[in-house]
């Protein structure tokens, strides 16, 4: 039956018909596909639980480059547990609803490594439109931004969800200023470069992941050579927190960053909404501010293991 149907839609994909408005240029490296039916859910990740990016109204042309196991959808079409990645769509479409008689894209790679290319770099124009007046130097921001951008493509920070959480949380932690020091903090270790790295439970460890003494020299963290990878070290080995703004658990990603729960939860989450809207040029989807258990508490100097477990609590 699977086999039948989608030879049978497959004609359409040939016919080059495709839903206005929701293709873009072809990635690189990227395999084009059809998919059938109407009301088609993007998610962010590939399990149903995960939330719902965009739905497609009908037959759409999409751009696939690598795909991954999740959760089995079956469809009168067939089932498959495999999940097609769309960049441009910044999310998973279920390959039950690809137009192929297989359960698995053919010629596409397995996501792992760097799955997903980026999907263009973010301009000082950009962080304006998002975040307006919290950008209060452009000049220093313009000049930080190309090494702000090759950490996020290292840290594969290249979905809607995961720059929109990365950023707004830049945005408060340093006004995206990568040589920014914390206003009145003294101390040897206090909070310096794009994350405001603290403590030298936090200078340590990142100086030996980037090759650098910051406990004999902590005014390197705020160096432009070295603020936005100590971010980025903070955002994928310090924390795991890609997998939270997939999510849309922006109050785990506040928690993740180490300070108390408060109203500052809230101002981050709505800086998160605004630079989603933004970069999809959507309403944002509701956004799970909240915070539960010991996550309320200051978690900065947990391990990422200890984090991890009261996250999962």
């Amino acid at each position: 039956m699977r086999r039948i149907r989608h030879l049978l839609t497959a004609v359409v994909a040939l016919t080059g018909l495709t839903v206005a408005g929701l293709v873009t240029a072809t990635p690189a490296q990227a395999a084009v596909f059809q998919t059938y039916g109407t009301g088609v859910n993007v998610r962010a990740d590939a399990f149903l639980s995960s939330p719902v990016v965009r739905t497609l109204p009908g037959p759409t042309s999409i751009d696939v480059d690598c795909q991954k196991l999740g959760d089995l959808v079956t469809v009168s079409g067939g089932s498959s547990r495999w999940w097609a990645h769309v960049p441009a769509l910044g999310g998973y479409v279920t390959v039950a609803y690809v137009a192929i008689p297989q359960d698995k894209l053919p010629g596409v790679a397995e996501c792992g490594g760097n799955p997903n290319p980026p999907t263009g770099d973010i301009t000082l124009a950009d962080v304006q439109a998002m975040f307006g007046s919290r950008i209060a130097n452009p000049s220093l921001v313009q000049t930080g931004l190309p090494s702000l951008n090759q950490a996020m493509r290292d840290a594969q920070i290249n979905t809607p969800y995961r720059k929109a959480a990365f950023l707004a949380t830049l945005v408060h932690e340093s006004r995206l200023e990568y040589n920014i020091r914390e206003i009145g903090d003294t101390r040897p270790y206090g909070g310096r470069g794009y994350i405001q790295l603290t403590g030298d439970f936090n200078y340590r460890p990142a100086g030996q992941w980037l090759g650098i003494d910051l406990i004999g020299n902590p005014e390197l963290a705020r160096d432009i050579r070295y603020s936005a990878q100590i971010a980025r070290w903070y955002w994928t080995v310090a924390r795991n927190i890609n997998p939270y703004a997939d999510q849309l658990k922006m109050g785990r990603v506040n928690a993740a960053i180490g300070y108390p729960a408060g109203a500052e939860d809230g101002r981050r989450c709505a800086s998160f909404q605004a630079a989603i809207a933004y970069l999809t040029g959507q309403p944002a989807p509701a956004v799970n501010c909240s915070r539960t258990g010991k996550m309320a508490e200051d978690t900065s100097r947990l391990t990422r293991a200890q984090f991890e477990a009261i996250a999962g609590e």
